[in-house]
């Protein structure tokens, strides 16, 4: 699988001997689907109505690192990608025994993170032969803040998007 990676992203993202993080894992075999943004606000909408009468079945995980900044898609838990593909199994796991039925993974603009990290809890789910489904949010968090603004972003920082020239 062929990933893009966004050039900011490989920019930050060099071992100290120069090569890529990502080459120090496996390069992930699956292709997760994408979920459009008005999804994932559907999902975090019709959960925030429905609290207290049924379990939460999907976990959104934020892929950023150090440049996690402006905020976060509401109730996001932020693995950055570089140290995700040794907690797959654990991940997996603590969804699996939650009722968790989908992982929806962003990180910036979901060009190379975010679907890294999704493919390769793929590939895990498919190795295990679990049921629970990884996909990709379209766009990132900058698609999310370009399309809603503030609308369901834990933490939000306006100056950091106004800042934001990428």
């Amino acid at each position: 699988m062929g990933i893009h990676v966004h050039e900011n992203c490989l920019h930050m993202a060099r071992r100290e001997d120069g090569t890529p993080w990502w080459t120090a894992f496996p390069e992930p075999k699956s292709d997760p689907n994408r979920i459009e943004p008005a999804e994932v606000l559907n999902l975090l909408e019709r959960h925030q109505n429905q609290e207290g009468i049924s379990p939460r079945d999907f976990l959104l995980v934020d892929a950023r690192r150090t440049d996690c900044k402006g905020g976060t898609v509401s109730s996001s838990l932020n693995m950055p990608a570089h140290s995700f593909y040794p907690t797959r199994q654990t991940v997996y796991e603590l969804c699996k025994q939650a009722g968790i039925k989908r992982i929806i993974f962003y990180c910036g603009q979901s060009n190379g993170r975010g679907p890294r990290c999704a493919a390769w809890m793929q590939d895990y789910i498919d190795d295990v032969g679990g049921e629970i489904q990884s996909q990709v949010m379209t766009g990132g968090i900058r698609g999310w803040v370009a399309t809603y603004g503030r609308r369901m972003v834990d933490s939000y920082d306006a100056k950091a998007w106004e800042e934001d020239t990428t």
